[in-house]
């Protein structure tokens, strides 16, 4: 699988662009992939989403960055290597929303698939087979990835949010929920944390 982040102009896949995007070959995780490209002509941008990943208005126009369709061409190429081409992430169908459009918009017939494999989902089935309360805000899960790296031993992903960092992060939390072990050299200073049956970390 490839366990993948991208960080965005916006929330709509249709009006926003990618502006970055980082990936791991879960099986080789030395092979990486990371890149950043100018937001498509006529994308819109949103303040909010620029304060997240730290992209100025600048970066998002900037013609000599490559462009969106060279981006997800690059990324497109570098896939081929990978026999099990599901992705997988932190709320990951959102990402594969935005990959989907910037394929469709570079006018490549591959898309894909809507069965992705979500951080979210495996972490919370994880608490209820550990016996661990999942934590809740407004009656709903909140495990948010800071809550989860920290259930595994690990630190937050640093600021503002990097594609690349987010799909190590989260690479690194598939192998110590799926494995019980390190994945990444950054990470090895990190003990895998099994805590006790009940304990919320």
């Amino acid at each position: 699988m490839i366990i993948i982040d991208a960080e965005m102009s916006g929330l709509s896949p249709l009006k926003n662009s990618i502006v970055s995007l980082g990936a791991v070959d879960f099986a080789h995780p030395e092979r990486q992939f990371y890149g950043e490209c100018r937001i498509w002509d006529g994308a819109e941008t949103d303040p909010e989403a620029l304060a997240v990943n730290g992209f100025t208005e600048a970066d998002c126009h900037d013609p000599k960055r490559k462009s969106e369709t060279e981006l997800i061409s690059e990324f497109y190429a570098w896939i081929q290597q990978i026999s099990d081409k599901t992705i997988a992430g932190q709320n990951v169908s959102f990402d594969a929303q935005f990959l989907n459009q910037a394929l469709k918009r570079a006018d490549i017939e591959w898309r894909f698939s809507f069965r992705t494999l979500d951080l979210h989902a495996v972490m919370y089935a994880q608490f209820l087979k550990e016996g661990r309360e999942v934590p809740l805000r407004d009656d709903q899960s909140a495990l948010s990835l800071t809550k989860i790296l920290g259930s595994l031993g690990l630190p937050p992903e640093p600021k503002p949010h990097i594609a690349i960092n987010g799909a190590k992060y989260e690479a690194e939390a598939f192998s110590r929920v799926i494995h019980r072990k390190n994945l990444l050299p950054e990470f090895a200073q990190y003990p895998v944390e099994i805590p006790e049956q009940g304990k919320l970390m």
